[in-house]
């Protein structure tokens, strides 16, 4: 992470010896490492967050585990870890959401909520994880296919939040 903030230093003091399109390449950059990072923190926090409340539901606590570790993935500049990042949080929806709004004391529904508003940047990413689980697969990067891949996603995330209440 120093070694990128290094670089875009580096990148900032060259600005008036480059040309405009590799200036906007260089700010779109600073931009995706910006969100990473964000995405990361927020990861980490949801997965710290998760692990109390997950004792006696359904994979709770290997979810959160998978969590953690993309997240520190993700910290080292692993791109792929945004796509388990988003899987991890939306089969941590199931665990978390029940014990939010239906039932148990006051402390752990606060805890609960705290960490279902640190799962909304991984759903928010769920375009850019459809993108990065297209080019796992190893399938062409097409509108098309993204669009799919996303659509399975959304339907996972909707399975997710019907489950608990089965």
């Amino acid at each position: 992470m120093a070694d990128a903030i290094d670089t875009v230093r580096r990148a900032e003091s060259l600005t008036s010896l480059r040309a405009p399109a590799q200036l906007r390449r260089l700010t779109s950059r600073l931009r995706t490492r910006r969100s990473d990072a964000w995405l990361a923190s927020t990861g980490l926090f949801c997965a710290l967050l998760a692990l109390p409340l997950a004792q006696s539901s359904w994979h709770g606590p290997e979810v959160a585990a998978v969590l953690a570790v993309s997240a520190t993935a993700l910290f080292a500049g692993q791109r792929w870890a945004i796509a388990l990042i988003v899987i991890a949080e939306l089969f941590l929806i199931p665990t978390v959401w029940p014990r939010a709004f239906l039932g148990g004391d006051l402390v752990s529904r606060l805890v609960a909520q705290v960490t279902l508003v640190s799962i909304v940047p991984g759903v928010l990413a769920m375009r850019r994880a459809a993108a990065v689980l297209v080019v796992m697969t190893c399938q062409r990067r097409t509108q098309l296919m993204c669009r799919r891949v996303h659509a399975g996603l959304i339907a996972i995330c909707v399975m997710a939040v019907i489950v608990p209440l089965l």
